[in-house]
């Protein structure tokens, strides 16, 4: 995912969600939850950093920006972070390539 954005812009961000265990399915009833952190750092989000967003299958969306959105990002690069339940399993992923919010 590499994705631009104006700062001033109130737009979905998407990712592609497929759970890798054979044969399981992503529970739709829990939404997906994301994160969005400098590009540059290393560290998991915290309980804190967790944004909730919404299923349009077979993709996960979040609104931002500042007309409505979940979170309005300053100037940056930024990882974006996605987990959602999976059964059992919480699974926690970092997308490839960064958001930049210009």
């Amino acid at each position: 995912m590499a994705m631009r954005l104006a700062a001033t812009s109130t737009e979905y961000v998407r990712l592609t969600a497929v759970s890798k265990a054979a044969g399981s399915a992503i529970s739709m009833s829990a939404p997906p939850k994301f994160a969005f952190l400098p590009a540059d750092g290393d560290d998991n989000p915290e309980a804190g950093d967790w944004l909730t967003g919404e299923w349009s299958t077979p993709m996960a969306r979040i609104l931002i920006g500042p007309a409505g959105g979940a979170t309005t990002l300053t100037a940056g690069d930024y990882a974006v972070w996605i987990t959602w339940t999976a059964g059992a399993e919480t699974p926690v992923y970092r997308s490839p390539g960064t958001l930049t919010v210009y």
